[in-house]
């Protein structure tokens, strides 16, 4: 039996928002962070029980407070759909009103947080609303991504993003850097680094951002399917943030480790992706994970983890079983 209790958003809270604790709530906010996965079965009054498979095997399956089981993919997707946001425990899993909430989240960290906070300040670096919400649907549209920052007004540009602003010409990349800035100083999105395993430095080109909360990017975007491994990614990060690591991505040669997670003398290497039963897919995550000669932990997690378990010593997880682990 798995009921996870909630005291462990509270510490959550402080990994992801200690730089905050010296400035005053009128200098910043910011939104609270996602809650992990087992908490979000927590608030909805779901509780995880081993139960007897069909093949004699044993398996999780999550029940409601009436006794109700269901599927724990079903709930995770649930978690997916609705997001960890605090505040949706309060009006249960109804779309309608957690957009409701997610639209006023979203408002407050934006128009409170962000652009008042500037004026109270007395600077003027944050000014056009509507330049400053192209840049969190860009950004939110593409979670996950390497994105260079002096790009994004010239995309904007392009792709006729900007037309609808009162915005003439291309925004400069320093004004570009201003605006993503104060969406990291509030919280709303992450950045994160590009990390040489070979040798062993920081890099400074290509980061990757992600978002506070999944329930906020379905608000911004709409709910859909096509782009789950990146949803998938954006809550791993969180979950290696609230354990305690330090994270960032890994570059091997010419390849690409979605994260490595350190702190102390632990490290871990990790893909993250959708499914591992395509053969393609598999060599694609497993190669760069293959090319680290040290001896720290290398995972593969996935929904589906396909027939084996273990590729030459690197493991394929479960993700959701993963997210359950204390």
């Amino acid at each position: 039996m798995n009921h996870v209790k909630p005291g462990s958003m509270q510490k959550a809270r402080g990994i992801y928002c200690s730089s905050a604790l010296g400035s005053s709530q009128t200098q910043r906010r910011g939104a609270d962070p996602q809650c992990p996965f087992s908490e979000f079965l927590y608030f909805h009054n779901f509780e995880v029980r081993e139960t007897k498979s069909a093949l004699g095997g044993m398996r999780k399956q999550a029940f409601d407070k009436n006794g109700e089981c269901y599927e724990l993919r079903d709930v995770f997707d649930a978690y997916i759909r609705f997001g960890g946001m605090p505040g949706i425990a309060d009006i249960g899993l109804d779309q309608e009103k957690a957009l409701i909430l997610l639209e006023g989240i979203y408002s407050t960290v934006i128009v409170r947080d962000i652009l008042e906070r500037e004026n109270l300040r007395g600077q003027r670096r944050i000014t056009d609303a509507a330049l400053l919400k192209k840049i969190v649907m860009f950004l939110a549209d593409n979670i996950g991504s390497n994105i260079s920052v002096s790009s994004i007004g010239n995309i904007l540009e392009n792709e006729g993003l900007l037309e609808n602003g009162r915005r003439k010409g291309t925004p400069s990349a320093h004004t570009v850097q201003a605006y993503v800035n104060a969406l990291l100083e509030s919280y709303f999105f992450y950045d994160i680094k590009r990390f040489d395993v070979k040798g062993k430095d920081f890099l400074r080109t290509l980061g990757k951002y992600y978002i506070v909360d999944i329930g906020l990017r379905n608000y911004l975007l709409g709910f859909r399917n096509r782009d789950s491994g990146y949803v998938l990614e954006n809550i791993v990060y969180f979950e290696l943030l609230r354990r305690g690591y330090d994270v960032s991505i890994g570059k091997v040669n010419n390849m690409e480790v979605d994260f490595i997670a350190a702190k102390a003398d632990d490290r871990l290497y990790i893909q993250v992706t959708e499914s591992m039963t395509d053969e393609a897919v598999r060599k694609r995550e497993l190669a760069p994970l293959q090319k680290i000669n040290d001896n720290y932990e290398k995972i593969i997690l996935s929904l589906n983890t396909g027939m084996d378990s273990s590729y030459d010593g690197i493991k394929s997880v479960n993700i959701i079983g993963w997210l359950l682990e204390s």
